[in-house]
């Protein structure tokens, strides 16, 4: 069944099963490759896209379930507040390994679009949920504080 779908402002259509997850429509589909897989359960985070402005695990996420809402990846090359924390991720050298940081900034992103002053624990709290093996929380935390003041 083919459907429409709007991802980073771009108009997209697809014919897929609408039980697909939307990772594999971004990925596979319609290759767009920087969101990334992890554990397919919705726990790690590495999958985070932001539908119509709220964070959601891709992987979880069946096509069937977006309908006309406006999906927006890491590859979105207009968003202001992407391009700030990607900005900021790079000053404070954030990624190391770097697989979880499209999710992380994704899921930053729906924060600061929701709250453009969090304290400490808004982050703590928001950003719960993302995995980062190499374990950069603190440089995330700090990424996204500069960030704020300047959203």
């Amino acid at each position: 069944m083919s459907q429409k779908l709007i991802i980073d402002e771009k108009s997209y259509s697809v014919d897929v099963d609408d039980n697909t997850p939307l990772l594999w429509v971004l990925r596979d589909h319609l290759g767009l490759k920087g969101t990334k897989f992890g554990c397919g359960v919705g726990q790690c985070g590495a999958c985070t896209v932001l539908k119509d402005g709220e964070a959601i695990r891709s992987c979880s996420v069946s096509l069937k379930n977006i309908g006309d809402s406006k999906i927006t990846t890491i590859q979105n090359t207009k968003n202001k507040t992407i391009k700030k924390l990607q900005k900021f991720w790079i000053q404070e050298d954030v990624s190391q390994c770097g697989y979880c940081q499209p999710g992380q900034i994704m899921n930053a992103t729906a924060l600061l679009n929701k709250n453009t002053n969090p304290n400490d624990e808004e982050i703590l709290q928001a950003m719960n949920g993302n995995i980062c093996r190499c374990g950069t929380y603190n440089k995330i935390k700090t990424a996204i504080k500069i960030a704020a003041k300047e959203v």
